[in-house]
């Protein structure tokens, strides 16, 4: 009988094969998402200092009262949408976008087109 698939690291895999290559700088930091099955989070990382810049989450206060659920693409694109505030408001427009790992599909997807949005370029 073969094991069972661990998705979870699958995921990290891929992640550390993508980090090989991606590197936020303080011109162009790295805008990284973590999505859990309840929630899901992004930072803007500037790797060279090894300093989160920005973050938002769909724990914080600012949307967290509007949200029904943290885990859907209505709070994915509300984080994508603070983040980006949050980001410009420290003058920070270029970023590079990390997956994470995951699929480039529904709420990570909401969450960086809502990002583009917003004001930041990647």
């Amino acid at each position: 009988m073969i094991g069972k698939i661990d998705k979870n690291k699958i995921r990290i895999r891929k992640h550390a094969r993508v980090r090989k290559k991606i590197s936020g700088t303080a011109d162009c930091p790295r805008l990284c998402v973590y999505r859990s099955n309840s929630h899901i989070y992004a930072q803007v990382i500037d790797d060279a200092a090894g300093v989160t810049l920005a973050s938002a989450s769909s724990l914080d206060k600012d949307i967290k009262g509007d949200l029904k659920n943290g885990s859907n693409i209505e709070a994915a694109t509300a984080v994508g949408k603070l983040v980006a505030e949050r980001a410009i408001a420290k003058d920070i427009k270029d970023v590079v976008f990390d997956r994470g790992g995951y699929l480039y599909h529904g709420r990570v997807q909401a969450l960086a087109d809502a990002a583009r949005e917003a004001g930041l370029n990647f």
